[in-house]
């Protein structure tokens, strides 16, 4: 489908020096990632070596200085590289959790010898980095966490269990999100501390059956008086974990947008092509009326999220997005994602519910990002605060 269908006019972060990073991104994911989702989605994971090759070519850490071995963009090079993994349909490799998310906790709390130590294994592939915020019974109250880094000397200590974590079965580093003080509630003694996968005690529960993202490793993880020394503490002072999440929640969600938004441009060209060729009643479902207006509708749909999020993508590469307009980003665009899906799955008929059709699998892994990286009800007690 023509590109002036996704935008009305060129966004200011889509610079020229994206050109590039584009074509990179397209044929790896082209080439790399399409032709094995199918196996992925049978595994429930990609094969390690995804990681080792994405690093070869320079599309980890797009957005890490180069100092620590990224590539030296900004989130716009994230975003790009988002952009062509959705539209080939792949969310499998979960490299926004690794790229946009871990990596940034890292670069912008971690000491100096943490970055120096993690991020440029992360560019290379070397390592796969998790974030493991969610535990069974808590869901999007980052305040009720139960894990525990009780320090014992020069050492902290874990316990605790998490689930729902992107990345789990194959992560080598876990940002874990403990209580490192006294108390069982509140935000004020929450830490993140670093995990490496080879500690005692640190353990890999099954990786979860999934209505959709079938090829993602998220998986349960469990720590079971797992030793790290204290300086694996993100940062340098206890009890800053709250902030840091705070302060890096907004990227995530915008992320979560950007990813809605391709979804539904992706659904309507899928859909376009579809209507086109399946004939009914002696002519191309596209010729009847109701298909043209409800897909004139999602076109509709498709230009105004992507309006709203290329000006998102604008504001944060300024430093000017703020939470609640983050937080607005995610919950609405992910809602008209689903809504706008359903309506393109309804226009393939009984071929819609079949999960060789890329509009089946669009639509079950779209459901999931109305609960993750905060609830879209979250979203609203957020923006609710501001008003």
């Amino acid at each position: 489908m023509d590109s002036d269908i996704r935008r009305s006019r060129r966004a200011d972060w889509l610079t020229d020096d994206l050109v590039p990073v584009r074509e990179l991104a397209r044929t790896f994911c082209e080439k790399e990632l399409a032709p094995n989702l199918d196996r992925w989605r049978q595994q429930h994971h990609v094969d390690r070596e995804l990681w080792t090759k994405a690093g070869e070519v320079g599309l980890l850490c797009l957005s890490i200085p180069e100092e620590y071995g990224g590539g030296g963009g900004s989130y716009a090079h994230d975003v790009v590289l988002l952009e062509e993994q959705t539209r080939v349909g792949d969310n499998a490799g979960n490299i926004a959790v690794h790229n946009v998310v871990a990596a940034h906790y890292l670069l912008a709390h971690g000491t100096q010898e943490q970055k120096t130590a993690w991020l440029p294994r992360m560019a290379s592939g070397e390592v796969v980095a998790a974030i493991a915020m969610t535990e069974p019974g808590t869901g999007s109250d980052l305040r009720a966490v139960r894990t525990r880094a009780v320090r014992d000397g020069d050492e902290y200590v874990i316990n605790g269990a998490k689930t729902f974590i992107s990345n789990g079965a194959l992560a080598d580093l876990v940002i874990v999100v403990a209580r490192t003080g006294a108390g069982t509630g509140g935000s004020e003694n929450i830490s993140l501390v670093l995990v490496e996968a080879e500690r005692a005690g640190f353990r890999r529960g099954r990786v979860l059956d999934k209505i959709g993202q079938n090829a993602q490793d998220t998986s349960e993880l469990a720590f079971e008086d797992v030793r790290v020394p204290v300086t694996n503490l993100l940062g340098t002072t206890e009890g800053q974990g709250f902030q840091q999440l705070m302060r890096q929640l907004p990227r995530e969600r915008l992320t979560i947008a950007v990813t809605a938004a391709v979804a539904i441009e992706t659904a309507l060209e899928h859909t376009v092509r579809y209507t086109r060729s399946r004939s009914a009643f002696g002519r191309p479902v596209f010729d009847f009326q109701n298909t043209r207006f409800r897909l004139a509708e999602v076109a509709t749909v498709a230009r105004v999220v992507r309006t709203f999020v290329d000006d998102c993508v604008d504001r944060h590469l300024r430093g000017e997005l703020d939470a609640p307009t983050a937080a607005m980003a995610k919950w609405w665009t992910t809602d008209r994602a689903m809504d706008a899906i359903d309506e393109c799955l309804q226009l393939h008929g009984g071929y819609g519910y079949m999960t060789e059709y890329p509009i089946a699998r669009l639509w079950a892994d779209q459901r999931v990002q109305k609960i993750y990286g905060g609830t879209n009800e979250i979203m609203k007690e957020v923006i609710s605060r501001v008003l």
